[in-house]
């Protein structure tokens, strides 16, 4: 099973991501970038980290960045979920290296969809 690693400042986003994926993959939650970071780490590994733009401590766009610079991390797909419609922090996600863009709120279909396209093999 894959591991997905959810980063979110809303425990209601966490929770109900949580429920959705939590059928397909395993999955660890941060409430912040820098929180997520120290997960990264301290060992956990994930096939992919989902994350929201604007949260405090360390937001999402400085987690990307510091993510890429970690060797071991250079090829894991990085899903942006926000409610940022911003092309100017989508491009500069892009840039740092995010796979992909997601504008809360999403279905769960949708969500599963572009699980099935990022992790081929975690949904069947």
């Amino acid at each position: 099973m894959k591991n997905v690693l959810l980063v979110d400042d809303s425990a209601t986003i966490l929770m109900s991501m949580e429920q959705l994926l939590g059928k397909v993959v395993k999955t660890q939650t941060a409430s912040d970038g820098q929180q997520a970071l120290q997960k990264l780490s301290g060992g956990y590994k994930p096939d992919l980290i989902i994350t929201d733009i604007n949260m405090p401590n360390m937001n999402g766009l400085e987690l990307i960045s510091q993510v890429k610079k970690l060797p071991a991390f250079r090829f894991t797909p990085i899903l942006v979920l926000t409610t940022e419609y911003d092309e100017s922090k989508r491009a500069e996600a892009k840039k740092m290296g995010a796979t992909g863009w997601l504008v809360k709120p999403v279905k769960g279909q949708q969500m599963l969809d572009v699980l099935k396209q990022v992790l081929p093999g975690a949904v069947a």
